[in-house]
């Protein structure tokens, strides 16, 4: 099963999943935990360029291609045969980070898009996408916090807004594939509900009885 996380900006994917990891591996179950942008030493690189505050002059056409080679590689190295070994697989961020951040937050043109995004991903979709919702300010807030602040972070409060409000329109189009978790609730909370909501899927699925 492919299981993928998005997010606003400080939502608290990345942060939430290795209790989840854990607990699945507590189930018996084999599980890869992966990211994007890397989770291969070519796509950490790629990473690199993506994030660096060095880099503010990166266009959106080259910060999506950038994105989509990262995310190929991440693809055939890691993911496919994960999921052909019969593993879970998450993956913090997949295509619909690029439809949300490039797409709505930048325009660029969805069509062309979601074309770019099957030829990357080799048409890999994921069986079940988890969105931890939150205010963007709420969020952006949390990233300075931590200290974690990069060049994606940096960009305008309203391109934040607008991927939020792009994803809301991803769920709205597939609903049977996302599901929406509260992300201001405290770390135990989301958790549960993470965990829930997976659990019920892998019972829909009959890989639990």
């Amino acid at each position: 099963m492919f299981i993928t996380f998005e997010g606003p900006e400080g939502s608290g994917k990345t942060s939430q999943l290795p209790a989840l990891v854990d607990y699945l591996e507590g189930l018996g179950f084999q599980v890869v935990s992966t990211r994007e942008p890397g989770g291969t030493a070519i796509s950490d690189q790629i990473r690199e360029v993506l994030t660096s505050m060095k880099n503010q002059e990166l266009h959106p056409r080259t910060e999506i291609l950038l994105f989509l080679a990262a995310r190929a590689q991440l693809v055939e190295q890691v993911i496919k045969p994960a999921l052909q070994a019969g593993k879970i697989v998450f993956c913090d961020r997949y295509g619909d980070s690029t439809l949300a951040y490039q797409g709505y937050g930048h325009g660029l043109d969805l069509t062309i898009l979601r074309q770019m995004l099957d030829f990357a991903t080799d048409h890999l979709q994921p069986d079940l996408t988890l969105f931890l919702d939150l205010d963007v300010e709420i969020g952006l807030a949390r990233k300075k916090k931590a200290s974690e602040w990069n060049r994606l972070d940096a960009y305008a409060l309203a391109f934040h807004k607008r991927v939020r409000e792009g994803y809301h329109q991803l769920i709205a189009e597939e609903p049977e594939r996302w599901v929406t978790v509260d992300a201001t609730q405290d770390m135990k909370t989301v958790q549960a509900n993470l965990r829930k909501t997976i659990l019920k899927k892998l019972k829909s699925t009959h890989l639990l009885p």
